[in-house]
């Protein structure tokens, strides 16, 4: 099994209430188990700033899918939760929005998935709540999540409940 790490990220409904659901349906998925979960993060908007707030979390899973298969897997997650895909709008709102962030120790540059996500040690919203489970977790070519978070603006970010 592989240890991978997904974040979770809805702005749309009841935010809260899905990704709650969707961190349960991640222990799911063929093959997979989930490990542990971070608490539920408000976090403004990264991006496009027009939109309403988000709530995210991360997960850990462990699983014997292979990246893309994961990946695909987690697509067709993000789609029975209502999840409409427009590329015409980029970081736009989401019913719940799934981002294979780390998977093992690999690094893929493939034309469907890139691993470690491209933004992870950019992005606040991600790193905090990764950091509460995984302080020590090395992001490749970027030195640890507890160093990378503390690189970072986490401004707004706050814990819900």
């Amino acid at each position: 099994m592989t240890g991978a790490w997904i974040g979770l990220g809805a702005n749309l409904g009841d935010a809260a209430n899905t990704v709650r659901a969707a961190i349960a349906a991640l222990d799911e998925l063929p093959g997979t188990r989930l490990t542990q979960a971070s608490r539920l993060y408000a976090t403004p908007a990264w991006g496009n700033e027009d939109q309403p707030p988000f709530v995210n979390a991360v997960a850990s899973v462990d699983t014997d899918l292979p990246a893309v298969e994961l990946l695909q897997a987690m697509l067709a997650l993000e789609q029975r939760f209502g999840r409409v895909r427009d590329p015409a709008v980029h970081w736009g709102p989401r019913a719940l929005d799934l981002d294979l962030l780390l998977f093992g120790e690999q690094v893929l540059d493939l034309p469907e998935l890139k691993v470690p996500h491209p933004y992870l040690h950019k992005r606040a919203f991600v790193l905090v709540p990764l950091a509460e489970i995984a302080a020590d977790l090395a992001i490749p070519g970027h030195g640890r999540v507890r160093d990378a978070v503390m690189r970072v603006d986490a401004c707004g970010i706050a814990p819900l409940g």
